[in-house]
């Protein structure tokens, strides 16, 4: 639902010349009704003048009107054909001074882990210039040593939802050029809602590749061959170690000389 243009001077001005409950005003202006209750107690919005709506074209006398007659009637902002499209960004996106010094880590992020964002993508994003990233692309920016890679969404620079909106753009772009992707590149064309929801893939060990189409061959028919053999013939233990009989041993010391 639309909010009306300065919230606090106008709910200051419904609570000063109105009978309109304050869940009412909460309601319409986009507050908590205990901070309504604070206007009229004078403990918030001290000092701020209030702000007509019906003679700033916000509201209508018939409005008011019903919301002062039933306490269950919510106030709507009356439409204004002028309005209508304002919501919708329009030319390059405006930084605060306060992040503009963090774009070019968020470039060198974007430009990192998504290379297949374009330039324009890139600029609308985080507010800059072609420019500006042509020159951390190749790496000749003024101060490129001392930039690290920054997420532009944990930065503030723009919404998950955008970055996931590019991404998904530029994958389609791939896809209909007929590119061949990596399994890397095909990870970073989707957006991080379908990236976490994807099982993981188990790796084998490159230790043991190639084992587990490993087979004994031809080892179990000679086990079998042996064991064929085992049962046809029966063989003394004696002869495994073919030991000589005791009188030999006697015989081959007595012909040795004695010292």
């Amino acid at each position: 639902m639309a909010k009306p243009i300065m919230a606090k001077a106008t709910a200051v001005w419904l609570v000063d010349n109105t009978t309109i409950s304050f869940k009412q005003i909460a309601d319409f202006v986009g507050m908590h009704e205990l901070e309504v209750q604070g206007i009229a107690d004078g403990d918030v919005a001290a000092g701020v003048k209030g702000f007509d709506p019906v003679a700033n074209n916000q509201l209508t006398q018939e409005e008011i009107d019903a919301a002062q007659a039933n306490p269950l009637h919510k106030l709507k902002l009356k439409f204004n054909a002028a309005a209508v499209g304002e919501e919708k960004r329009r030319g390059p996106r405006y930084t605060p001074l306060s992040k503009r010094q963090d774009r070019p880590a968020s470039i060198l992020w974007l430009v990192k882990f998504h290379p297949e964002l374009s330039d324009g993508q890139i600029g609308k994003l985080v507010g800059t210039t072609k420019p500006t990233i042509q020159a951390i692309r190749e790496r000749t920016h003024w101060n490129i040593s001392n930039i690290q890679p920054i997420d532009p969404v944990a930065l503030g620079l723009c919404k998950q939802s955008e970055l996931d909106a590019a991404v998904q753009k530029a994958a389609a772009k791939k896809a209909a050029e007929g590119a061949v992707m990596s399994d890397d590149e095909r990870r970073k064309l989707v957006s991080t809602e379908q990236s976490l929801s994807m099982d993981t893939e188990p790796k084998m060990p490159t230790a043991i590749e190639g084992l587990e189409t490993f087979t004994l061959g031809g080892s179990m028919d000679v086990v079998d061959d042996e064991d064929d053999k085992d049962d046809g013939e029966l063989v003394d233990a004696d002869s495994f170690f073919n030991l000589p009989g005791d009188s030999d041993d006697e015989d081959d010391e007595d012909d040795q000389p004695r010292v």
